[in-house]
């Protein structure tokens, strides 16, 4: 990607969103609602999920070449990478190889986590890629002063919730997909220990990935009503803001008089997967009908 390419870029031009898969609407979704006059343009790259089961190489090079293409074929002016395990594993190179380019990623809620925690024992769900990494290690022993955390890797969730969208009926607690979802979960909190609010018990749950905010009511339903559970969603969006705000090129609001509830802003998603899977999330869970998503070769 040329310099002068990017340096073209304006308030007009879009702010790029990259997940592994549809995890990434999650966070979408809360930069829609702080930022409604941006333009978006979204990729999963679904045609290569998961990244938490694959080597850090893998990702760094598909993180790179992802945020070339939005460079080269939308004309990004910032890139939100909404996956904790492209942001553990290639951010820093990804800062390195286009400088020009702000880059906001996301990373496990703990330091929020440990200031809220009574009980001061805190669990992390996240896949393997993101618990075995070196950046959360870091970010475990900067807040662990106090604070227990207690790391579970996932495996198999987010193939799981990805599968989920697409079979008819998938919200009924009866679905073969609901029912994984609902056995994983299980499993995986139960191997971190007991929760609630009592001396000893794991009183807050931070969702190290993306995806599992579509799962937090089954996660609700598992841990009762007392345990917190956090994401990083609203926190990386208001980031956002901050960074487009500190190099002027947030988007103008709109004219004050157009209907509040229409969304000014305009948005594309893209996926390297299977295009119904996509077309299905976007209805689900952004309400967008199937023209806004586009099939792209991986």
């Amino acid at each position: 990607m040329s310099s002068s390419a990017f340096l073209s870029s304006s308030s007009a031009s879009p702010v790029g969103v990259f997940d592994s898969g549809i995890g990434g609407l999650s966070v979408l979704q809360e930069l829609r609602s702080e930022l409604p006059y941006e333009n978006f343009v979204y990729l999963a790259d679904s045609g290569n999920a998961p990244y938490g089961e694959r080597g850090d190489e893998f990702v760094k090079q598909r993180t790179l070449a992802i945020a070339r293409h939005l460079l080269d074929e939308h004309r990004i002016k910032a890139l939100v990478v909404a996956c904790n395990t492209a942001t553990t594993a290639a951010v820093a190179q990804l800062r390195e190889a286009l400088p020009d380019l702000p880059v906001i990623g996301v990373e496990p809620a703990l330091k929020p986590a440990a200031s809220s925690s009574q009980t001061h024992r805190v669990g992390v769900i996240a896949t393997r890629g993101t618990v075995q990494s070196a950046r959360f290690e870091q970010l475990r022993q900067a807040f662990s002063d106090g604070t227990e955390f207690r790391a579970q890797a996932c495996d198999g969730l987010v193939r799981a919730i990805e599968r989920s969208v697409e079979e008819e009926d998938s919200e009924a607690a009866s679905s073969p997909a609901a029912i994984e979802i609902r056995e994983l979960c299980e499993r995986y909190t139960a191997m971190l220990g007991s929760f609630g609010v009592r001396t000893g018990d794991i009183d807050t749950l931070v969702l190290g990935c993306t995806h599992y905010v579509f799962i937090k009511d089954e996660l609700r339903k598992l841990l009762g009503p007392d345990v917190h559970i956090i994401d990083t969603g609203a926190p990386v969006a208001r980031q956002t803001r901050r960074i487009l705000v500190q190099r002027d090129t947030l988007a103008p609001e709109a004219d004050d008089s157009a209907p509040s509830t229409v969304r000014r802003g305009t948005l594309q998603l893209y996926t390297t997967g299977r295009l119904g899977a996509l077309q299905a999330a976007a209805k689900r869970w952004l309400q967008l009908p199937p023209e806004h998503c586009h099939a792209l070769a991986a």
